[in-house]
């Protein structure tokens, strides 16, 4: 029988084995926790920059993560779960400690996710929100073609 405590502690396994995958670079390891139509949202993707304000299903999650691993190494620390009253709902908070493998220059990040699993651990829908723009200058992205110019 799935009880609240059970269904919950499935979630945030699933959340931790998220980190886990991703920054040991087992890409399809960590396709494999979301459900087929699973979606992964980035609530501060920066408009016209060709950054995707969402990502669905399996294929196109691979598709998207797949060359994380070619471009940062990183440890995820100081997960901290927060309490919630729907045990299929994960709120984490975490922060990153890395480089960008190509510049060598620090990827230090901030998160906060709210993830919503099935009873059985499987994510549905991961909202992620963090600082697109830490990745950019880890990069050495132009920002100038990532960020609109200000009305004056």
């Amino acid at each position: 029988m799935n009880t609240f405590e059970n269904i919950q502690a499935l979630g945030q396994q699933a959340f931790k084995n998220h980190l886990k995958f991703l920054s040991s670079g087992r890409i399809e390891e960590w396709v494999d926790l979301f459900t087929e139509d699973g979606v992964l949202e980035f609530p501060y993707a920066p408009e016209g920059t060709g950054f995707p304000s969402s990502v669905s299903g399996k294929k196109a999650l691979f598709d998207y993560m797949k060359n994380f691993p070619e471009h940062f190494k990183v440890e995820f620390e100081n997960l901290h779960f927060h309490a919630t009253l729907e045990p299929t709902l994960v709120i984490a908070e975490f922060t990153s400690k890395g480089h960008a493998i190509s510049t060598g220059k620090p990827y230090l990040q901030k998160y906060i996710s709210l993830v919503t699993t099935t009873p059985e651990g499987k994510i549905v829908k991961y909202v992620d929100f963090w600082n697109p723009i830490t990745a950019f200058e880890a990069l050495n992205a132009p920002l100038d073609k990532f960020l609109a110019p200000t009305a004056e």
